[in-house]
């Protein structure tokens, strides 16, 4: 904006300059022409006196011998012949004699070029006997433009600094309305950033001020909102206790054996998850990132088929696992894969009738880990439909943040989620999960995700 505030103003003054300093210019030109002529005029008028009272060759030349044109070879005075005596022709004529001859019969005042530069002027004089004697003033091409270049110069020199001056203004006028949007430009980033303290002066012209309003009252909306949202998490949370506790006291009658240790530690894990929440919300800050300790994949993979083995197995499933029998190392948080395991083993007793199978599989591509999870049940009609985020109503006993779990988990990494059908004739789902020494890898996550979201907002 400062910039095209300035070209604008540039090429307004630079049109204005011009509209007045070449016609200025001309002016100025036509004015030195019309002084120069003028007083070769008022030259020649010093000589008609003497015409009228003789037209003898002797006198005359003392005449103009004494004249200042004259005296700088400047003047000539052309007689015609009277009374059968001879024409007479003093000083150096250059005019030559057809323009003489013109302006005699013309009877006034004329200029004409002079070979070699210059004009001269011929101004014709009544004589006593009738007739008409022609003065020649010769103007050189100096005295015509004589000023003019200096005249030009200067305005040349008005001219520029009227330039430079507007540009000047426009700089700081654009300067002024500049700083005020680029302070609510960066406000915007640091909003956008997580920096929820970010405010903007409310300064500048009226719109930015209004808009620097708009702003912090937006900003403050968003705290508030974030607020709620932290104690609503927290309550919602602390509500589940009750439940929990109960779970706890259920599981702590069913005895020995495999199936309650897993129901056991099943409700501590729950009860830990809810207690995160709960100091998350409290404490009003995102938690600590731990993906770059990283985890072991398939250490992690081994145990949470442990924990659904028992599932499986009363529900008559067989199970398949595959490429966890060496360490795996992923930058993703323990806790964070044990979530995405639960949520994509979840879907496959959730969504696929008992006695289905499944499978799980761990692939080292060397620059990425890939965890496929795939089963023998229908299968999923509209794959891009069951990675949007929420529940749409469509699908009961679903909140719709399963798969949305994992594919954070995997876009954390620079990595993504595909859905597609698997070998076993029903669903495979799909985890990338870029290894966090190749930024290359992480530049096309980022791509990827952009346009994933670009897909799902459209």
């Amino acid at each position: 904006m400062r910039w095209a505030l300035v070209k604008v103003c540039l090429a307004v003054t630079a049109m204005v300059v011009l509209a007045f300093a070449v016609p200025l210019a001309m002016v100025v030109r036509e004015m030195a022409s019309d002084r120069a002529f003028s007083n070769a005029e008022r030259q020649a008028a010093t000589m008609g006196p003497t015409l009228t009272v003789t037209t003898d060759p002797a006198q005359l030349r003392r005449a103009v011998e004494s004249t200042e044109m004259g005296a700088a070879g400047r003047m000539a005075v052309h007689v015609p012949a009277i009374g059968g005596a001879a024409a007479v022709d003093i000083g150096e004529g250059r005019a030559g004699a057809h323009a003489v001859a013109e302006t005699r019969s013309l009877g006034r005042a004329t200029t004409a070029g002079v070979p070699g530069g210059g004009s001269a002027l011929l101004q014709p004089i009544a004589l006593g006997s009738g007739d008409i004697a022609v003065i020649e003033i010769y103007v050189p091409e100096a005295e015509v433009s004589n000023g003019v270049t200096t005249a030009w110069l200067i305005l040349g020199g008005v001219g520029l600094a009227l330039v430079i001056g507007s540009v000047a203004v426009a700089d700081r006028l654009g300067a002024r309305l500049v700083r005020p949007a680029e302070r609510l430009a960066d406000a915007a980033h640091q909003l956008g950033e997580g920096r929820l303290g970010a405010r903007v002066p409310e300064d500048g012209p009226k719109e930015l001020r209004s808009a620097a309003v708009a702003f912090n009252s937006m900003a403050d909306q968003v705290v508030e909102l974030l607020a709620n949202e932290r104690e609503l998490a927290a309550d919602l949370s602390h509500r589940l206790r009750t439940p929990l506790t109960v779970l706890r006291l259920n599981a702590a009658s069913l005895g020995d054996g495999p199936a309650a240790e897993h129901t056991r530690a099943a409700v501590e894990q729950l009860e830990r998850e809810v207690d995160t929440i709960i100091r998350t919300a409290r404490e009003q800050r995102p938690p600590a990132s731990t993906a770059t300790a990283g985890c072991d994949a398939s250490e992690v993979i081994r145990d949470r088929m442990a924990f659904w083995s028992a599932l499986a197995e009363d529900e008559g499933r067989e199970v398949r696992l595959a490429g966890v029998d060496r360490t795996v190392r992923i930058p993703v948080a323990r806790p964070e894969l044990a979530a995405a395991l639960d949520a994509m083993l979840g879907n496959v007793f959730r969504h696929t009738p008992e006695a289905t199978p499944f499978a799980v599989d761990v692939h080292d591509a060397g620059d990425a880990v890939i965890v496929l999870v795939s089963d023998g049940g229908p299968g999923i009609a509209d794959p891009d439909a069951a990675l949007r985020r929420g529940n749409d109503g469509a699908r009961d006993g679903s909140t719709g943040l399963g798969l949305d779990i994992v594919r954070r988990v995997a876009e954390s990494t620079g990595g993504d989620v595909r859905i597609g059908r698997s070998v076993l004739g029903g669903t495979e789902v799909r985890v990338w999960i870029a290894l966090d020494d190749r930024a290359r890898t992480g530049e096309r996550g980022a791509r990827s995700r952009r346009a994933r979201r670009k897909r799902r907002g459209a």
